[in-house]
Protein backbone atom coordinates (compact mmCIF):
# COMPACT_ATOMS: atom_id res chain seq x y z
CA UNK A 1 0.00 0.00 0.00
CA UNK A 2 1.70 3.42 -1.15
CA UNK A 3 1.27 6.39 1.06
CA UNK A 4 -1.52 8.18 -0.90
CA UNK A 5 -3.79 5.40 -0.16
CA UNK A 6 -2.91 4.86 3.91
CA UNK A 7 -5.29 6.04 5.81
CA UNK A 8 -4.81 8.96 8.63
CA UNK A 9 -6.11 9.62 12.01
CA UNK A 10 -8.60 12.68 11.71
CA UNK A 11 -9.38 13.05 15.30
CA UNK A 12 -12.44 12.10 16.95
CA UNK A 13 -14.68 15.30 17.03
CA UNK A 14 -14.67 14.44 21.25
CA UNK A 15 -12.40 15.55 23.68
CA UNK A 16 -9.92 12.92 25.56
CA UNK A 17 -11.80 13.53 28.74
CA UNK A 18 -14.93 12.54 27.38
CA UNK A 19 -13.15 9.57 25.62
CA UNK A 20 -11.79 8.49 28.43
CA UNK A 21 -15.21 8.56 30.37
CA UNK A 22 -16.76 6.91 27.82
CA UNK A 23 -14.06 3.90 27.86
CA UNK A 24 -14.35 3.74 31.96
CA UNK A 25 -17.60 3.27 31.73
CA UNK A 26 -17.36 0.18 28.81
CA UNK A 27 -15.05 -1.16 31.02
CA UNK A 28 -16.65 -1.18 34.21
CA UNK A 29 -19.41 -2.29 32.61
CA UNK A 30 -17.37 -5.77 31.05
CA UNK A 31 -16.19 -5.86 34.43
CA UNK A 32 -19.40 -6.09 35.93
CA UNK A 33 -21.07 -8.62 33.37
CA UNK A 34 -17.91 -10.53 33.30
CA UNK A 35 -18.12 -10.71 37.11
CA UNK A 36 -21.86 -11.66 37.28
CA UNK A 37 -21.23 -14.38 34.97
CA UNK A 38 -19.48 -16.26 37.33
CA UNK A 39 -15.83 -14.82 36.57
CA UNK A 40 -13.15 -13.72 39.44
CA UNK A 41 -12.28 -10.33 39.34
CA UNK A 42 -8.80 -10.84 39.71
CA UNK A 43 -8.82 -13.35 36.48
CA UNK A 44 -10.97 -11.00 34.47
CA UNK A 45 -9.14 -6.92 35.21
CA UNK A 46 -5.75 -8.40 34.27
CA UNK A 47 -7.59 -9.85 30.79
CA UNK A 48 -8.56 -6.09 30.05
CA UNK A 49 -7.06 -3.02 28.10
CA UNK A 50 -6.28 0.14 30.16
CA UNK A 51 -8.37 2.89 29.96
CA UNK A 52 -6.22 4.51 27.30
CA UNK A 53 -5.95 1.77 25.30
CA UNK A 54 -9.35 0.74 24.98
CA UNK A 55 -9.88 4.74 23.67
CA UNK A 56 -7.10 3.71 21.44
CA UNK A 57 -9.22 0.55 20.84
CA UNK A 58 -12.40 2.40 20.25
CA UNK A 59 -10.82 5.58 18.06
CA UNK A 60 -9.35 2.72 15.61
CA UNK A 61 -12.63 1.05 15.20
CA UNK A 62 -14.34 4.50 14.84
CA UNK A 63 -12.10 5.46 12.01
CA UNK A 64 -12.40 2.04 10.40
CA UNK A 65 -16.56 2.18 10.69
CA UNK A 66 -15.87 -1.40 12.72
CA UNK A 67 -18.48 -2.34 15.36
CA UNK A 68 -15.83 -4.68 16.35
CA UNK A 69 -12.66 -3.28 17.96
CA UNK A 70 -10.98 -6.79 16.88
CA UNK A 71 -12.27 -6.22 13.34
CA UNK A 72 -9.04 -6.23 10.57
CA UNK A 73 -8.73 -3.02 8.76
CA UNK A 74 -7.51 -4.55 6.03
CA UNK A 75 -3.79 -2.96 6.57
CA UNK A 76 -0.58 -3.97 6.37
CA UNK A 77 1.26 -4.50 9.95
CA UNK A 78 3.00 -1.47 8.79
CA UNK A 79 0.47 0.96 7.61
CA UNK A 80 -1.33 -0.24 10.93
CA UNK A 81 1.32 0.87 12.90
CA UNK A 82 1.52 4.50 11.12
CA UNK A 83 -2.64 5.04 11.57
CA UNK A 84 -1.30 4.18 15.36
CA UNK A 85 1.81 6.42 15.36
CA UNK A 86 -1.12 9.13 14.22
CA UNK A 87 -3.55 8.77 16.91
CA UNK A 88 -0.45 9.05 19.33
CA UNK A 89 0.33 12.45 17.37
CA UNK A 90 -2.99 13.44 17.64
CA UNK A 91 -3.48 12.80 21.22
CA UNK A 92 0.43 12.72 23.13
CA UNK A 93 -1.85 11.69 26.03
CA UNK A 94 -1.65 8.11 24.84
CA UNK A 95 1.54 7.94 23.88
CA UNK A 96 2.00 5.28 26.13
CA UNK A 97 -1.07 3.19 25.43
CA UNK A 98 -0.11 3.54 21.55
CA UNK A 99 3.50 2.56 21.98
CA UNK A 100 2.04 -0.59 24.43
CA UNK A 101 -0.86 -1.60 21.55
CA UNK A 102 2.20 -0.94 19.05
CA UNK A 103 4.32 -3.93 20.59
CA UNK A 104 1.73 -5.89 20.90
CA UNK A 105 1.00 -5.93 17.12
CA UNK A 106 4.48 -6.04 16.34
CA UNK A 107 4.51 -9.52 18.49
CA UNK A 108 1.29 -10.78 16.75
CA UNK A 109 3.23 -10.10 13.48
CA UNK A 110 6.46 -12.01 14.07
CA UNK A 111 4.89 -15.22 14.52
CA UNK A 112 4.70 -17.98 12.17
Amino acid sequence: MDNTSRPEFRGAGRSLEVLRAEAHDELRTLIELRCRAGEDPWDVIPELPTVDEHVVISLRADSFGHAAAGSSSGLGLDDELEFLRGIALWHPELSRAVWSLMGRLEDVGRRP
